[in-house]
């Protein structure tokens, strides 16, 4: 079974920084999106930036210009730099990918989550 570790987050104030890294373990397979999704308590998880297969970026459109999101495809890691963090920023971010697998669709793994608060 495929497992994603997450790394960073924390408590920052309105207009710093910071820097979440995911790393996935062996998939024989490879992967397809690698990315980033973010959840606040009672609302929906919500997509925060991925990469395709094909290295295209996708992003929020909330985080556009302010976060960047960048991946490994030989290591198999994905990193989101959060610069200019805001309040409404604060939420549990989790690192997902969608597994490859033989003869069948991919499959959706997520990370265990790391808080990231913004708070002055």
């Amino acid at each position: 079974q495929v497992q994603l570790v997450e790394s960073g987050g924390g408590l920052v104030q309105p207009g710093e920084s910071l820097r979440l890294s995911c790393a996935a373990s062996v998939n024989i397979f490879g992967f397809a999106d690698m990315g980033w999704y973010r959840q606040v308590p009672e609302k929906e998880r919500e997509l925060v930036a991925v990469v395709t297969s094909v290295g295209r970026a996708n992003y929020a459109d909330s985080v556009k210009g302010r976060f960047t999101v960048s991946r490994d495809f030989a290591k198999n890691t994905v990193t989101l730099q959060m610069n200019s963090l805001k309040p409404e920023d604060t939420a549990v971010y989790y690192c997902y990918a969608q597994a490859r697998r033989w003869k069948s669709a991919p499959y959706d793994v997520w990370g265990q989550g790391t808080q990231v608060t913004v708070s002055s």
